[in-house]
């Protein structure tokens, strides 16, 4: 029995951070549609019509700016998320499991590339 660490091979590393820098990238492409999305909502132009339609769409507006607020939250964490993911592949500390020690799966990491723990150690978590 050795005490050696386990962690992925160079090439497995340069496959994962491939992953993780289209991820960021596409995440960032999102969060400026969502973004966008949120200015749009600003300036819809209700002027014109009814009182009773204006004040349903006034309130509908509102519960889509706190959705789109809530989306931006989200993809703002996923973000920095990918990005701690990208910063563990530098430092090849990548893909070990935060509980357990051992290496998480190839197959969840290329699912959920800024994953810290394995599905045993999840399950623990239940």
């Amino acid at each position: 029995m050795t005490d050696e660490v386990m962690k992925f091979s160079e090439a497995d590393l340069a496959e994962f951070k491939e992953i993780i820098l289209k991820k960021i990238d596409k995440a960032q492409n999102d969060l400026e549609l969502i973004k966008s999305a949120y200015m749009n909502d600003l300036n819809n132009g209700t002027d014109d019509t009814s009182p009773t339609f204006k004040a349903f769409e006034e309130g509908s507006e509102t519960m889509s700016k706190e959705a789109n607020s809530q989306l931006a939250i989200r993809q703002e964490k996923f973000i920095r998320d990918l990005k701690n993911a990208l910063f563990r592949v530098e430092n090849k500390t990548y893909g070990v499991c935060k509980v357990t020690g051992k290496l998480i799966s190839k197959e969840r990491l290329k699912l959920v590339p800024h994953a810290t723990m394995s599905i045993e150690a999840k399950n623990m978590q239940r």
